[in-house]
């Protein structure tokens, strides 16, 4: 499935709630707000603020000072929001309960899109041919086997990692030897032999999904690229298409190869360090010099072919937005004729945040605003996508898009 099947079949997820975004606690915490203009003259808001995660509220697990309270002051004003951000490796029910125990604000499962989120929406596809909940996913990333557990949770059945893979048969890559006795404490016996004597009845993959920053760089691209030169996604062997120059993509991954996904395009983000960390594009980036070098790459016309998800893609900001209407349609009520004219995505990083929300065209004619914050990977300079304004904290955009939206607190 090629990004356009895949985003018209991610429209449909609706992430199981036990609390409503909008429920209070005891008392108001308050923010401080710049003078505002006069009040919209509904109390139905005709405007949301959509938030990273790292970086923006948090900075190594810990609060950002002022992001609990402007939080809590969107959920108290019945303000829409939503939690979208570029990390994942944890199901959304999990993580939310980590960052509300964090904030010491309690906040619903519907309000946070992860990377990976999306991926939910392939286990049945837009059709029954197409749908992946049967057949062989190989996950990739995340701490042990936690994305293994995320993708059982969203429907899939059957799922593989490169250490089941490696635990299988550890010539597979001979140098995570070291890590043997981190893979002995997840890995899973393959459904398929690996390594028989006929290579062709091995463990098939249907489709690899990065679900994650991968701990182990080399495994994890040693088992994809064994899989993408493979015949039919069939472990073991080696098509005999590749490198034909009379086939497209010279034979590459013209046979039967299984597609590949990445859920998340940061080449860096903000971590403890004092510098930024390099992400999940970064093990891309490698991935696709590696492949070049084997198989010629765009020099000899070779692509490598794949599917990517996250912010600043056009797909992600897409199914945020969905997510948000659904989310004030259950406040309000489903009859709800208010449009949400307007979105704040508040962001530290030019290239994810900003570009996203710069480039969104939106299919509901939502305008979005674009807010960098100096707390996380931005700090100063002339950003590679300029916002609509830069800002200190997480604090100061809530309070520009009150006072844009006109809105008293």
């Amino acid at each position: 499935m090629r990004p356009q099947g895949l985003w018209r079949s991610l429209v449909l997820v609706q992430l199981a709630s036990t609390r409503s975004f909008l429920e209070t606690g005891s008392g108001r915490r308050k923010l401080q707000t710049a003078a505002l203009g006069a009040s919209s003259p509904s109390r139905i808001p005709e405007f949301a603020f959509a938030f990273d995660i790292d970086g923006v509220l948090l900075r190594a697990s810990k609060p950002i000072p002022g992001a609990a309270e402007s939080i809590a002051l969107l959920k108290d004003q019945g303000i829409p929001f939503i939690l979208l951000t570029n990390g994942g490796g944890k199901h959304e029910s999990e993580r939310v309960a980590e960052i509300s125990e964090k904030l010491q604000v309690p906040l619903d499962p519907s309000v946070i899109i992860q990377s990976h989120t999306p991926f939910a929406e392939l286990v049945r596809g837009p059709d029954e041919l197409s749908a992946l909940e049967n057949k062989c996913v190989m996950v990739v990333g995340g701490d042990g086997d936690s994305c293994r557990r995320v993708a059982e949770r969203y429907g899939f059945k059957n799922v593989v990692t490169p250490g089941d893979i490696f635990m299988a048969n550890p010539n597979h890559w001979p140098f995570s030897k070291v890590f043997r006795k981190y893979y002995e404490g997840f890995a899973r016996p393959l459904p398929n032999p690996c390594g028989s004597k006929d290579p062709t009845e091995g463990l098939k993959i249907d489709a690899i999904f990065v679900f994650n920053d991968p701990r182990d760089w080399a495994l994890d691209a040693q088992v994809i690229l064994d899989v993408l030169l493979s015949s039919q996604g069939i472990l073991g062997t080696f098509s005999e298409k590749n490198g034909c120059t009379d086939l497209p993509n010279r034979g590459y991954l013209q046979d039967g190869q299984p597609p590949l996904y990445f859920s998340n395009p940061d080449l860096v983000w903000a971590a403890a360090y004092h510098l930024p960390r390099l992400g999940q594009g970064g093990f891309r980036e490698a991935l696709e010099g590696t492949w070049a070098a084997i198989t010629g790459g765009p020099s000899k016309g070779v692509e490598l072919k794949k599917t990517i998800i996250g912010k600043p893609y056009q797909g992600t900001y897409e199914y945020a937005e969905n997510q948000l209407l659904r989310n004030r349609s259950r406040a309000f009520g489903t009859h709800l004729q208010q449009p949400i004219r307007n979105i704040y995505m508040v962001g530290d990083n030019p290239e994810s945040d900003i570009q996203g929300a710069n480039t969104y065209r939106s299919p509901h004619g939502s305008q979005w605003h674009s807010l960098l914050v100096r707390t996380g990977v931005y700090s100063g300079g002339e950003p590679t996508w300029t916002p609509q304004a830069i800002v200190d904290n997480v604090q100061k955009a809530v309070e520009y898009g009150l006072n844009k939206s006109r809105w008293h607190v």
